[in-house]
């Protein structure tokens, strides 16, 4: 399992970004695939879930309705656009095939701040 995630950076409160996972490696099309974050002190947490078609996506509290996931599975990419922005948003993003998987990739920084 591969896992290049890309599309971080800074941004002011309100904005927005659009993040990218690009998988290879396993049967993108046959997993679900997960965004996580960890801010600084703090644990890894479960920001978004999608299913195999795409047909059913979950997100915490914390960034429903401000957050989407997508996915292509003709590319092996799944997607995080994250509108609204918000300081507490800041954080390391990483995406992960289901939740239970030890694989990671190196993630990618998110700093929300004026």
């Amino acid at each position: 399992v591969q896992l290049v995630e890309s599309g971080g950076g800074l941004v002011q409160p309100g904005g927005s970004l659009r993040l990218s996972c690009a998988a290879s490696g396993f049967t993108f099309s046959t997993s679900d695939m997960t965004w996580y974050r960890q801010a600084p002190g703090k644990e890894r947490e479960l920001v978004a879930r999608i299913s195999r078609t795409g047909a059913y996506t979950n997100y915490a509290d914390s960034v429903k309705g401000r957050f989407s996931i997508s996915r292509d599975n003709a590319k092996n990419t799944v997607y995080l656009h994250m509108n609204s922005l918000k300081p507490e948003d800041t954080a390391v993003y990483y995406c992960r095939k289901g939740t239970s998987s030890t694989s990671w990739g190196q993630g990618t920084q998110v700093t929300v701040s004026s």
